[in-house]
């Protein structure tokens, strides 16, 4: 018999009431799905090789939790919906699938008789639903795990490329004496801000602020859709920009404008709104190679390896130029970049749990959460258009269960777009439409500007 192997501290967190959370991953596709030749890929995918997806979590006499291998019946995991998920001829096919995902969010958790992780095939939706316990793994493994299991829609015998846009270079930097002050600096002031917030440091309370409780609220999710060439006609608006500041740059013109239509004179200009980012801390960012993240050897191992930055955003009022809120993002990441705050945020939190444990862990990340304002995570999805069991994908989406936070954002880029999953408390934010539409507009008005700056 194999031996029962202990959780890592990362697994046991989000084990914890408080910090409980379960990945939903939406991935669309063109035609009806086979579900008995999705069964059939499942039972002899990488998906069943893997321990994590073939152990129950257990816990042993001492309280503490620990996986068992166990047999899989893939019929447990592969759940199958023939029926549409409304009934209502109006309601849209998106938004019947997203009110079925807010559902999730909030009311359905995984059960621990089996491993920790389903697959609900949507029949009448041409679309699956991939759900799995963060426990499992984060972000970056789960979606090279589920790419794993496709195949490049221009070639079915390849596997879909590994990496894309953001690839971590391997040359190293020459830091002066100057850069180096800056990063200690830097690195004191963002980790004391962050160990404030886990004590009372909060966010100005505004329409939109979450806390506790909050994430027991009813949701709704709707979807903001970008163009990652609008987003790299942005960013060449300003020398040495990345998507992720463009993104930056949308989130804190769209919250302008939200903000301005739902309380337009109780606001002060430059009210700051702090959001929550997961960082990952492998040597390669991207997707990573499915074979060395199974490999404990390798520098790029399976699991949670992310840290947590803090990034604020402020507001302001209509009438600028949209391109002055990429350029207060930059600013912001720049300097953030430079700081050790996400590795300096992982080592502490591996430090709690070892020392104090879970419990304690659980309640500090709680409350750095209920002192913010927002969550907003960045996947990199494949560049090319791939398959799943010959099916063509047309989108990869991606939402958690709920947190303290009123507003929660995953985005994920596939081709040439990246669609972004906002899940909101529906009695905070009653209208996440709008909202969206106003992080479209934001993109769009900065698109224009910078094509107008740059025929000038």
């Amino acid at each position: 018999m194999e031996r029962d192997e202990p959780l890592t501290p990362a697994g046991r967190l989000f084990l914890q009431p408080e910090t409980s959370q379960i990945i939903n991953c939406l991935i669309g596709v063109k035609n009806q799905i086979d579900a008995d030749a999705f069964k059939a890929v499942v039972k002899n995918s990488v998906l069943l090789k893997h321990p994590r997806f073939c152990s129950l979590m257990v816990k042993h006499s001492s309280g503490r939790e620990y996986w068992r291998r166990t047999e899989v019946d893939v019929d447990r995991h592969v759940l199958v919906f023939d029926k549409p998920l409304s009934d209502d001829p109006s309601i849209s096919d998106q938004d019947s699938v997203n009110d079925y995902l807010s559902d999730l969010s909030v009311s359905s958790p995984l059960s621990t008789d089996k491993p920790l992780w389903e697959i609900h095939l949507l029949m009448a939706h041409n679309c699956l639903v991939f759900r799995l316990h963060h426990a499992l793994g984060d972000g970056i493994s789960l979606m090279s795990m589920f790419l794993s299991c496709c195949r490049r829609a221009d070639d079915p015998s390849q596997l879909p490329t590994a990496g894309g846009v953001g690839t971590s270079s391997t040359t190293r930097r020459r830091w002066s004496l100057w850069t180096l002050m800056k990063v200690v600096w830097y690195t004191l002031v963002y980790v004391l801000e962050f160990l404030l917030r886990a004590l009372w440091l909060k966010d100005k309370k505004t329409v939109i602020s979450g806390g506790s409780g909050v994430e027991l609220w009813p949701r709704k999710l709707a979807t903001a859709k970008f163009r990652l060439d609008d987003m790299k006609i942005v960013k060449k608006a300003i020398t040495d920009a990345t998507i992720n500041d463009v993104l930056f740059g949308v989130l804190s013109c769209g919250f302008s404008r939200y903000l301005d239509i739902r309380s337009p004179k109780a606001l002060k200009e430059g009210l700051k709104l702090t959001g929550a980012a997961m960082v990952n801390l492998r040597p390669q960012s991207g997707l990573q190679d499915i074979s060395k993240l199974m490999n404990n050897n390798s520098g790029t191992r399976w699991g949670n390896k992310f840290g947590m930055m803090l990034l604020p955003i402020y507001y302001h009022k209509g009438g600028s130029n949209p391109l002055e809120f990429l350029k207060r993002s930059k600013s912001m990441i720049d300097k953030k970049k430079l700081s050790l705050e996400a590795p300096c945020s992982y080592k502490l939190g591996h430090f709690v749990m070892s020392f104090f444990g879970a419990k304690l862990a659980s309640i500090l990340n709680y409350r750095i959460v209920c002192n913010t304002t927002f969550t907003i995570s960045n996947v990199i999805g494949p560049r090319e258009e791939i398959t799943v069991v010959g099916n063509p994908v047309t989108y990869i989406r991606a939402n958690s269960t709920a947190l303290p936070h009123a507003i929660t954002m995953h985005m994920v880029s596939y081709g040439d777009r990246a669609d972004m999953q906002v899940l909101v408390a529906k009695d905070l934010i009653p209208d996440p439409q709008i909202l969206v539409q106003c992080f479209e507009d934001a993109l769009l008005e900065m698109k224009d500007a910078a094509e107008a700056a740059s025929k000038t």
